[in-house]
């Protein structure tokens, strides 16, 4: 059947029209469509990212936390060695110190007195009274602000006596720090050195103080030829 002018016109009309529309809701779609399987993958590794930046976070507070306690434990331990290093030097003399103790003065007798002295001390008897302190325990020792340690020597040079290579003279002042009791009881026992220097004219002060000070040893203590020995003996 032949087609109509009018019904061919509206043919081309509606087909335009079918174009136009096409042709604008085209231009209306994003440019790009990313495919499914490629955000999935895309989201996946995000996941990935988040996971592994949490564990690198958890690493770090671990790291910091390591780093911390390093760093207490090496403040611990510079403590625990200044604290040893005091207490050695200490032990050794070298610094001064002080506490409880007695204090023992050996004089003369004046000459104008009766009883004038009859002995004369001697470097032996500043060593026992020394001896005698340390048997009882005494943690400190001076003789005329010499500090008693244990290379110290106590010798008669001519009409002296040399502590420490310094020469000392009467009255002999001898501290110590310790018990004081303790201190006093050694010196003052029977036949101990109290009871002797009476009995040989010498004037002896004796009494306990609360708290001393001793000076530091002022000597060299280095070592010309010792040195720390290997484990099994060897050189």
């Amino acid at each position: 059947m032949p087609l109509t002018k009018g019904f061919a016109i509206s043919i081309v009309a509606l087909i335009l029209g079918l174009l136009m529309a096409f042709q604008f809701r085209t231009h209306q779609l994003p440019v790009t469509v990313i495919p499914t399987d490629r955000a999935q993958a895309l989201t996946q590794e995000l996941k990935e990212l988040h996971k592994e930046l949490n564990a690198l976070s958890v690493e770090a507070n671990d790291l910091e936390a390591k780093l911390l306690k390093a760093q207490k434990g090496v403040e611990e331990a510079r403590a625990a060695l200044d604290n040893e290093i005091t207490k050695n030097n200490m032990l050794a003399g070298l610094v001064p110190v002080k506490g409880p103790g007695v204090e023992l003065v050996l004089r003369y007798a004046p000459q104008d007195k009766p009883s004038t002295h009859l002995f004369t001390l001697r470097d032996e008897d500043l060593l026992r009274v020394v001896n005698e302190l340390r048997a009882a325990s005494a943690e400190a020792i001076a003789i005329n602000d010499q500090r008693i340690v244990d290379i110290t020597e106590i010798r008669l040079a001519g009409s002296y006596i040399n502590v420490n290579l310094t020469r000392i003279v009467p009255p002999y002042r001898i501290v110590a720090i310790g018990n004081p009791e303790e201190l006093r009881k050694m010196l003052e026992m029977p036949d101990g050195v109290v009871p002797t220097f009476h009995d040989w004219g010498i004037d002896v002060e004796l009494k306990t103080v609360d708290e001393i000070e001793i000076p530091a040893y002022q000597g060299n203590l280095e070592k010309r030829f010792a040195r720390p020995a290997t484990k099994g003996g060897g050189a």
